[in-house]
């Protein structure tokens, strides 16, 4: 039986697609023949990586959109039905932390809400707690109300959600981001079984740890050595470094391919180097 994967000419529409992994996504869909429209709030970041794609021969256009804003979501989507078509893969991608979530300690010591500088759990900015959750959480939701109309009554659509190591024990500092992490696994469950009876397929990646933009700071130090958090890390991954961004792809294509994949939907795949395996003993 043949398994290869046959997207040429598919639509996939990629949120988040100014970022690392998601522009390494989008430019990955559209080596295998899609035609991909990358997402971001940043156009400028979105069209950059739109104009790579198209300089190598692919087909791929960058469209300014904000994942918490159903009405922005609606304009792009009209925009691609015009220019791409229907969307048939939905990679929801747009997420991410801000500081204004994270403690600065790992563990509460008693009086630390009265130092300078310490950000403990009782001061934590509610604004950006909702902020790290509506992004990650609001944000797979709304695209997916969008986008998802598409699919239905077609062959061969699906959808995959970013989620986190996070999402399967809570990293310490960072609440609101493994919270809304652990969301979108439960989400992705929860649509995996909604849209079943309509052949839509709903699934997950999980990455582990990689280095973006958002978490540089807390990995490495301002002259580039590694952080007391990057060694805890790496201590407690067995293959013993960080993830490389296209070490994701083999997964995000196994998921869309209807051949070798149709009858998984609702799963979460960790690609984490063995951390989540790991006890620490």
């Amino acid at each position: 039986m043949d398994y290869s994967l046959d997207i040429k000419n598919k639509v996939a529409v990629v949120t988040g697609a100014g970022g690392v992994l998601c522009s390494m996504f989008a430019a990955t869909l559209a080596e295998q023949g899609a035609k991909v429209a990358l997402l971001d709030l940043n156009k400028d970041n979105a069209e950059k990586y739109a104009s790579e794609i198209r300089a190598k021969g692919f087909e791929a256009k960058a469209y300014g959109c904000n994942v918490l804003k159903k009405d922005s979501l609606e304009e792009a989507h009209q925009a691609i039905l015009q220019d791409l078509g229907p969307c048939d893969i939905l990679i929801n991608g747009a997420g991410g932390n801000n500081a204004r979530a994270q403690t600065t300690k790992e563990y509460y010591e008693v009086g630390d809400e009265d130092l300078e500088g310490v950000v403990s759990f009782f001061e934590l900015d509610q604004s950006g707690v909702e902020f790290v959750f509506n992004l990650n959480f609001i944000g797979t939701l709304l695209p997916t109300q969008v986008f998802a109309k598409d699919m239905i009554g077609r062959e061969g659509c699906s959808i995959v959600n970013i989620s986190s190591m996070n999402a399967y024990t809570p990293l310490t500092k960072i609440p609101a981001y493994s919270g809304a992490k652990a969301a979108v696994s439960n989400f992705t469950q929860w649509m995996a079984v909604h849209f079943s009876k309509v052949g839509i397929r709903v699934n997950a990646i999980a990455p582990g740890f990689f280095v973006t933009k958002q978490n540089q700071a807390l990995l490495f130090n301002e002259d580039g050595t590694p952080t007391a958090r990057t060694g805890k890390i790496l201590a407690a991954t067995p293959m013993g470094r960080f993830g490389k961004p296209e070490e994701l792809n083999g997964t995000l294509l196994h998921l869309i391919n209807e051949k070798a994949a149709g009858f998984i939907t609702g799963v979460v795949i960790p690609i984490d180097g063995g951390f989540s395996a790991y006890s620490g003993v």
